[in-house]
């Protein structure tokens, strides 16, 4: 008996030293190669290889201010606080330059103080989000800047956390919000590190749009790029900068001037000799955004006498898309998913009765492709749009970014606009689809317009360094010059943000949108390919659970005691049946 004792007193004691060592070994294995386990089906807790790069590479501390925090917080905002520290803790894993800290912006008990902090949260870039929510004193109006402020070194940038989606149910906004977190912080860690800003330009010279027209755009820009103005004005070094590499055999490098060009609603032809110099600078690297109106149409004639002409614009820009691989039609998409415009219907003593109406001329684009650039982004507003068509080029791979709804048509120029259509009521039968293309993105190797048939006026020049097939580039082509441009106050006249309409007071996601094309053609594929990102929304059936509510809450609270009590006494069991044998 009490060698049996001494036994098994001593098996223990060599299994309590075997679990510690392979305890202690797997803690020094840890400390030298770090590894992580994700379970989940989606690998939602797996960081991309650029998100690592970036965050090995860090050479300073990155603070991140996060204005998520509270006891009173909506369930829906405690799951977004949850995501983000979790995910702020999967990046200090990887590199020690990371730190945050929660912060409830609202915690102060004085309304002065309280406000005084939502005015600065505001002026330093974070937008509120108003809610009413349930508390022991009943419900209360509660402000929330679900956000961060991120800084580094001298540097501050502000990272909006929640996605702001039109006729999108709140779980799918959150859900979306969650699943673009990993792109949002880290784009932010990448954008305020870095040392130089890549080089983009508007092109002027073609009565493209003016810098107020697009100020709130390019301020934003500024951030992350050197925004330049250009004219060609037919300079063959206008978008190329050419290295002299032998003098003796008089051989040149060109490389492009800018990481990106883009050309903003031109109303007038393009020369041969601009044309060349474009396609030259797409030869040699260089990405464009061209945001293009092919046909004219203005809301201001229509204001001074109720109708217009849309007529073709004569860009002389179609035989160069085309090679490219696309066509802008000449015709104008009418969608009843569209933005309501303000018209005056009536007086009211001296007062103007003003209603809203859907003017099918400016389509709400709702993005349905999954491609990283319009992914879970906020619908669109363009302003007579054209529709795209696409042939077949060798090496060059499309995507559609955006289309029209189903509820859609079109309808060829020369065409007569007119506001007595905001009277009418649709014939449904006539807006019957398909969606129509109006966003492109185009990858690969180009063949120049220009090949067997240069411009006379530079046959003659020298160090042209004429390209027949370009490198591996990228451009992306919008049938609406309006999307760039931002609405202005009236009556005072100051530009407002992109994408916000001050009729409706709604804003859309223009900007977004725009951004990530530019992020995308400058080199920022892989960082914004992270947005691919999908999380399952696993909702409740609340049908379900209504009707088996009781049977459910048992099932949760008794089954977890039974199965302890079954467990207990199975063991109990097995274990005085092993010792009675041994005594036996």
């Amino acid at each position: 008996m009490a060698k049996n004792e001494r036994n098994i007193k001593k098996q223990n004691i060599i299994q309590l030293i075997v679990v510690l060592a392979v305890i202690v070994a797997a803690n020094m294995i840890g400390s030298v190669w770090f590894t992580r386990l994700d379970l989940t089906s989606e690998k939602r807790y797996t960081l991309s290889k650029s998100t690592i790069n970036i965050l090995k590479n860090l050479d300073d501390i990155v603070y991140f201010k996060v204005f998520l925090a509270g006891d009173d917080l909506p369930p829906g905002f405690k799951r977004l606080q949850r995501e983000t520290k979790e995910l702020l803790d999967e990046f200090r894993a990887y590199s020690d330059n990371i730190q945050y800290e929660f912060i409830d912006p609202s915690e102060s008990d004085d309304p002065k103080e309280r406000n005084d902090t939502y005015k600065l949260l505001m002026e330093q870039g974070l937008n509120p989000t108003n809610l009413q929510v349930n508390t022991k004193n009943g419900i209360e109006r509660k402000v929330i800047f679900p956000g961060a402020i991120v800084s580094y070194r001298q540097k501050e940038i502000p990272v909006e956390l929640l996605d702001a989606q039109l006729n999108v149910p709140p779980e799918a906004v959150l859900n979306h919000s969650i699943e673009n977190l990993e792109y949002k912080l880290i784009n932010a860690i990448y954008r305020i590190t870095q040392k130089k800003k890549p080089q983009i330009a508007f092109i002027e010279g073609h009565g493209e749009l003016s810098e107020k027209e697009v100020w709130d755009i390019t301020q934003t820009l500024k951030q992350d790029y050197a925004v330049n103005r250009i004219r060609i004005d037919g300079k063959v070094n206008a978008l190329v900068t050419r290295y002299v590499e032998d003098t003796v055999k008089n051989e040149y490098k060109i490389v492009p001037k800018y990481k990106a060009i883009i050309i903003a609603k031109p109303d007038s032809a393009f020369s041969d000799k601009d044309k060349f110099i474009i396609d030259q600078y797409i030869m040699y690297g260089g990405r464009v955004l061209w945001l293009i109106d092919p046909v004219i149409a203005s809301m201001d004639s229509i204001q001074n006498s109720e109708s217009t002409v849309a007529i073709d614009a004569g860009l002389r820009l179609q035989d160069l898309l085309f090679t490219y691989g696309v066509r802008l039609n000449k015709d104008l998409i009418m969608d009843l998913n569209a933005l309501p415009i303000p018209l005056k219907t009536g007086m009211m003593g001296n007062q103007p009765q003003i209603e809203f109406f859907p003017w099918y001329y400016f389509p709400v684009i709702t993005p349905v492709s999954q491609h990283p650039i319009v992914r879970n982004l906020n619908a669109i507003v363009m302003k007579f749009v054209s529709s795209i068509d696409t042939n077949r080029v060798k090496d060059v791979k499309k995507t559609v970014l955006l289309t029209s709804s189903p509820y859609s048509r079109t309808v060829n120029v020369p065409a007569v606009i007119s506001l007595s259509l905001l009277r009418q009521k649709p014939n449904e039968k006539l807006y019957s689809g398909p969606p129509r293309t109006v966003a492109v993105l185009l990858e690969g190797q180009f063949k120049s317009f220009f090949d067997s048939r240069i411009p006379p006026s530079l046959m003659k020049a020298k160090e042209i360094g004429f390209k027949n097939k370009s490198e591996k580039t990228q451009m992306i082509i919008v049938s609406d010059g309006d999307v760039i441009k931002n609405q202005f106050k009236i009556p005072e006249g100051y530009p407002l943000p992109l994408g916000y309409d001050q009729y409706t007071r709604q804003t859309f996601g223009n900007k977004e949108f725009l951004l990530n094309s530019l992020n995308y053609l400058t080199g920022g594929a892989d960082l914004i390919s992270i947005r691919s990102k999908q999380i399952k929304l696993r909702l409740l059936d609340m049908t379900k659970v209504n009707k088996y509510k009781v049977w459910i809450q048992v099932v949760n609270v008794v089954a977890p005691v039974v199965i302890l009590v079954l467990t207990g006494i199975f063991f109990m069991w097995l274990r005085k049946r092993k010792y009675s044998r041994k005594e036996g």
